[in-house]
């Protein structure tokens, strides 16, 4: 099995804008105990999600970095309405991408090098192929235009790893307490084969959250359905 990165297509022919933000995140870490940083990031969503059940909503809705007891805390809340396969990080993301959109759309749409949407009827015609653990999740986009199209959110799990030969051979190992690599995802990157999912087309790296990667099925399957809006790179693997 290969295995592609997906991005933005940006020599397509669509132009869009599309602003906005998930409804719930956790918090970041403030000065965390293990590695003297603040961080935090929301390249793992999970639409899928819905908070409203969790004590203290509020808490989960203003951007913001806690210590790191408050974040552990607020985990705990959360935990139990994950997916199974889920993990958590500072400023992970939760329910619905809230915003505006206007403009062209093609059939998939990378907002983000880790966000990646799909129009509804893309979606179906993957699934009819019998595609692995496609989810879409509805989005709250307001549309400032007429015809405008069903963009769902397609919630990826973080599995799978990058080779160790890809990467700086001096790298600190991971935070014990927050898990922080503190490392740039390299340009040339190597799939670690040990770690790669069987059971999913659509995963997002574990290590390296900002990385999207389809298997060969799932290119196949975009580009015999005339998919389009996004890149695929192949990647390596060892």
């Amino acid at each position: 099995m290969s295995y592609f990165l997906i991005d933005e297509d940006r020599k397509s022919e669509y132009t869009w804008d599309i602003s906005g933000t998930h409804k719930w995140r956790l918090p970041g870490i403030r000065n965390c105990p293990g590695c003297s940083v603040t961080w935090g990031t929301d390249t793992r969503a999970y639409p899928s999600v819905d908070l409203t059940p969790v004590a203290h909503l509020a808490d989960f809705e203003e951007p913001r970095a806690e210590p790191v007891e408050e974040y552990d805390r607020m985990c705990e809340l959360v935990q139990p309405l994950l997916p199974p396969g889920a993990l958590l990080q500072p400023g992970a993301a939760f329910g619905p991408f809230v915003g505006k959109a206007q403009g062209r759309f093609g059939a998939l749409v990378a907002l983000f090098p880790w966000l990646l949407l799909v129009q509804s009827e893309a979606l179906k015609k993957l699934q009819a192929e019998g595609l692995r653990e496609l989810k879409g999740c509805r989005t709250q986009l307001r549309f400032r235009q007429r015809n405008s199209p069903e963009l769902l959110e397609l919630e990826l799990l973080p599995v799978g790893r990058l080779h160790p030969n890809c990467l700086p051979p001096d790298r600190n190992p991971p935070c014990s307490r927050c898990g922080r690599h503190g490392i740039t995802r390299p340009d040339d990157m190597l799939l670690d084969a040990s770690t790669i999912p069987a059971h999913l087309d659509l995963f997002r790296l574990e290590d390296f959250s900002t990385a999207i990667v389809g298997t060969e099925r799932f290119v196949e399957a975009c580009h015999r359905l005339g998919l389009d809006g996004v890149t695929f790179q192949p990647l390596p693997m060892k």
